[in-house]
């Protein structure tokens, strides 16, 4: 199973996104869950991005906000790196 972490700015954004959408709290708590027992669940979304972010990934919380990540696949880690709405984070 991999191991979640965050950063500092995610930890930010985070707090905000939470005061901003609190309807989305089950969600986002599941959305991390599943991320975490199994990345490649089709609910999730998960997909390598491209152009500036092609580093990194993207999973869906719903059909309007996202969750950036860095998937570290042979350290077994998922480093969360911002969370937001669609058109705010590309």
């Amino acid at each position: 199973m991999p191991k979640i972490l965050t950063t500092p700015f995610y930890e930010k954004r985070l707090k905000t996104f939470q005061v901003k959408h609190p309807e989305l709290k089950e969600k986002y708590i599941k959305t991390i869950k599943l991320l975490q027992v199994n990345p490649s669940h089709p609910s999730l979304r998960l997909h390598k991005l491209k152009g500036n972010l092609s580093d990194l990934y993207s999973a869906s919380l719903n059909m309007q906000y996202r969750i950036l990540l860095d998937f570290i696949i042979k350290d077994d880690q998922i480093i969360l790196i911002n969370i937001g709405d669609h058109d705010g984070m590309y």
